[in-house]
């Protein structure tokens, strides 16, 4: 097996070793070295982690079990020192390893202007998660002030993320209009408006003299004398490739690392790929081009003929929710006309430039809605005479006749680039589809990639499943929670989190609802999620619960409850079944059943009754069984080794742990549990949300199991080998669900949708974030167990037993 090195574990190089393994997982033995103390993640989605809307969990692309599953050696945070090319051999700082072939992708570094104070404490780039931290530290002190230096699209993402958490933004940008490299001046005039209402400050034509400051930066100071206070400077002027490695080699290098057409460099056994390249006199900073290098390199390392070529790129860009896009030139010239639509009222503007009768640019800001069919149009140099009058209204109004409206994706060959951000092309997507009978979008994500991350190219998906599937497939690219909002659950959830929204009349104020106090749909959601967010700060709302909620007990259809006593693992003793039939007797309770969860419900109770019953059972020692719950309801267990001779392990002590550690945690949905003490399964616990069964050689975890309206089986999770590790292992599974989950979408669905490979990786595989998830559940504990019948007894709870009169919210099926 040939030696392989890469330097450089960036997204091109990432692209490599995917194709490398898909295509020949043993052609090479692979070391990685990465100045980063970490490996490969999508910097495109830096910008949602620093305004707060992802984690940077939620961006990694390869993750450590990816490594180890490629027995890729990992030299991470280690910047190389040398390449010997004569002994063909890398030098790190912890030694030297040789290679057959070597891969250079060392990327970027960003340039900092050389002006008096740059080097002060405070003064910042932004090209990776360090940056990143580091400006959400800095944002984290209250009142504290940033200044970005740039105005181009990282500089913009990095003032947004600022301002959306908290902290006072100015951006200053030497040319006299936003963006000017994708963006004419109309188009980075309306940018600039869209930014001041974000209350985002904005100067064009402004140079920095000098930074100010003694200890750490306290201002920027520009040429004309204006002096910005600023605890936080953000150098976002550019950006030049890291070069110097190879010219230290010896290897031909110009602006960057000069390569042919197989990204070779001038020594035929070593390649680069990305930012770092020059080809043909050509620099490369968008991902889609670094994707087409990667493949090109990982063909020519395989000994298969390809070659790259430079093409005709188009830039679609949101930049803090507005819709930009560039492609072609649009710069003004001899023989050159433009078309021009505008509309202010609605924030949009278009323009097209003709030459030869012929497309060669378009700049759209506020609906890129149509952008793909004009950058066909640019890229294959389509003649546009006979549409020359309806041209700026989009494919829809050509020929005379509206066309359909999905005519212009039909047409997109296979090779089109759909999601940039994970380089996913229409065939890729089409093929899933076919191959893998997927009917949704959320399958498509899980499949594929495309539009999982920063979801620009989620209409362009949906269109292209519209094709694929006809009629069978309706496009939602988000079902609202309810006709209050059009926003979807997802959004909700990750704007309550970014936005710091912590009650009920925020999230509507902020997310511009458009009812003053929501429905029966969203209130229940929001209640939960502002409850599973913020569970030391949110106030549970109880006008925002189902009925069964509010009164503790499930409502029967003739008007009575009934009520059922947690019974810790489905055990029970004489006194406690005493206390049972007194209660039953004294209240003449008219039925008792025994559940399927191995409890007791009392059926037929009264209204006025409750209180005086729970008071009964709590002197006897139970608490709520939560049965009426979207929360843990019961764990089912059999008598394992305690007095089985087929068990294996104790389930029954198991059980009851678990119970007793997790009740009172609200989940999306009811959660329904189980421990069997043996493969003989007596506890059915492979039908149910999560399951154990114990085997000799410990416990084997199961989840996403049904068994009311849909029938299913579980999935394994995983094996673990003690108590312990399955309790670590249950818990941290509920909690990515409560985190991730959509409210009343239980668990099986939620895992579908989610993935099984990605919960396995997150719960099994990697250990800080499992151990992360199990933190934040027991956190949340202490704010959760409490038994809602003795708070009733004891006036703690002072909510009364009706819905409030404006929200009646009656209990959904399941």
């Amino acid at each position: 097996m040939q030696k392989l090195v890469v330097i450089g574990a960036g997204m091109a190089s990432g692209r490599v070793l995917e194709h490398l393994f898909e295509t020949d997982p043993d052609a090479y033995q692979v070391t990685l070295f990465n100045a980063e103390p970490r490996g490969n993640y999508n910097r495109i989605m830096l910008s949602p982690v620093l305004s707060g809307e992802k984690s940077y969990e939620e961006i990694v692309i390869h993750d450590d079990a990816w490594y180890v599953r490629h027995n890729v050696i990992c030299r991470f945070g280690e910047r190389v020192l040398e390449v010997d090319r004569a002994r063909k051999v890398v030098v790190g700082p912890k030694g030297e390893i040789a290679y057959d072939k070597l891969l250079i992708a060392t990327g970027s570094v960003p340039f900092i202007v050389p002006v008096d104070g740059h080097k002060l404490p405070g003064v910042i780039s932004y090209r990776d998660l360090d940056d990143t931290n580091a400006m959400v530290e800095a944002a984290g002190v209250p009142g504290a002030r940033a200044v970005v230096i740039g105005g181009g699209l990282l500089g913009l993402e990095a003032a947004a993320g600022l301002r959306l958490r908290g902290m006072e933004v100015t951006v200053v940008h030497l040319a006299g209009h936003l963006m000017e490299r994708q963006l004419d001046e109309a188009a980075g005039y309306l940018l600039s408006k869209d930014l001041e209402r974000r209350g985002i400050a904005v100067i064009t034509r402004a140079s920095t003299k000098a930074i100010v400051g003694t200890e750490r930066v306290e201002g920027v100071q520009l040429e004309d004398g204006t002096l910005l206070p600023a605890d936080l400077v953000v150098m976002a002027v550019g950006i030049r490739p890291a070069a110097d490695l190879a010219k230290q080699s010896g290897l031909d290098v110009g602006r960057a690392v000069r390569v042919n057409a197989q990204m070779q460099t001038s020594d035929p056994d070593i390649y680069a790929v990305g930012e770092c390249v020059e080809f043909e006199g050509t620099l490369f900073g968008l991902v889609a081009p670094l994707y087409d290098q990667a493949k090109v390199v990982a063909k020519s390392l395989l000994g298969e003929a390809d070659a790259f070529a430079v093409k005709e790129l188009s830039t679609k860009l949101k930049v803090t929710g507005c819709d930009l896009f560039s492609a072609g030139s649009f710069a003004d010239g001899a023989g050159r006309e433009d078309i021009v639509l505008r509309d202010p009222a609605r924030g949009i503007y278009k323009r097209l430039v003709i030459e030869d009768d012929r497309l060669v640019g378009a700049v759209m800001y506020g609906d890129t809605s149509d952008s793909n069919w004009f950058f066909g149009l640019i890229r294959d140099g389509v003649k546009i005479a006979d549409m020359r009058d309806t041209l700026i209204f989009g494919p829809s109004f050509q020929g005379g006749t509206p066309l359909d409206p999905m005519a212009a994706v039909a047409a997109l060959p296979d090779e089109a680039e759909i999601c940039g951000c994970n380089g996913v092309c229409k065939g890729t997507i089409t093929a899933a589809i076919a191959a893998k009978g997927l009917t949704s979008l959320d399958d498509v994500r899980a499949h594929t990639k495309a539009s999982a991350s920063c979801g620009s190219c989620t209409g362009l998906v949906e269109q292209i499943m519209q094709i694929s599937l006809g009629d069978s497939y309706t496009a939602a690219a988000v079902q609202p929670i309810c006709s209050c909002t059009t926003l979807g659950h997802d959004d909700v959830r990750r704007l309550i989190k970014a936005k710091s929204l912590k009650t009920i009349p925020q999230v509507m104020q902020e997310l511009e609802w458009k009812t003053s106090c929501g429905c029966a749909k969203c209130r229940p959601a929001l209640n939960y999620y502002l409850v599973c967010d913020w569970p030391d700060e949110y106030a549970d709302d109880y006008q925002s619960r189902f009925v069964n909620e509010r009164i503790h007990a499930n409502i029967q259809k003739d008007g009575t409850y009934s009520v059922v006593p947690r019974m810790w693992g489905g055990v029970t003793s004489s006194s406690e079944l005493r206390a049972i039939a007194d209660v039953v007797d004294k209240f003449a309770i008219p039925a008792v059943k025994v559940t399927g969860g191995q409890r007791i419900d009392m059926l037929g109770i009264k209204k006025e009754d409750l209180p005086a019953v729970w008071a009964d059972l709590g002197k006897a020692g139970f608490v709520s069984g939560q049965a009426y719950a979207k929360g843990l309801r019961t764990v089912k267990t059999c008598v394992g080794t305690d007095w089985c001779r087929f068990g294996t392990q104790d389930s029954t002590g198991l059980g009851i742990r678990i119970e007793k550690f997790m009740w009172g945690s609200w989940t999306p949905a009811k959660l329904k549990m189980a421990v069997s003490g043996c493969p003989r399964n007596c506890a059915e616990a492979t039908c149910k949300d999560i399951g154990v069964i114990c085997v000799d050689s410990g416990y084997e975890i199961h989840f996403a199991g049904a068994a009311g309206l849909d029938i299913k089986g579980t999935e394994v999770l995983g094996l673990v080998k003690s108590e312990d590790e399955a309790l670590e292992h249950i818990v941290a599974l509920t909690q990515m669900y409560r985190e991730q989950g959509r409210y009343l979408e239980r668990i099986y669905k939620w895992a579908k949708r989610i993935g099984l490979a990605e919960i396995r990786q997150q719960i099994m595989e990697d250990h800080d974030k499992r151990r992360a998830y199990y933190d934040r559940f027991v956190f949340s504990q202490k704010f959760a167990q409490v038994d809602p019948w003795s708070e009733r007894v004891s006036g703690k709870d002072k909510h009364e037993f009706r819905p409030m009169a404006e929200l009646d919210i009656t209990q959904a099926a399941e």
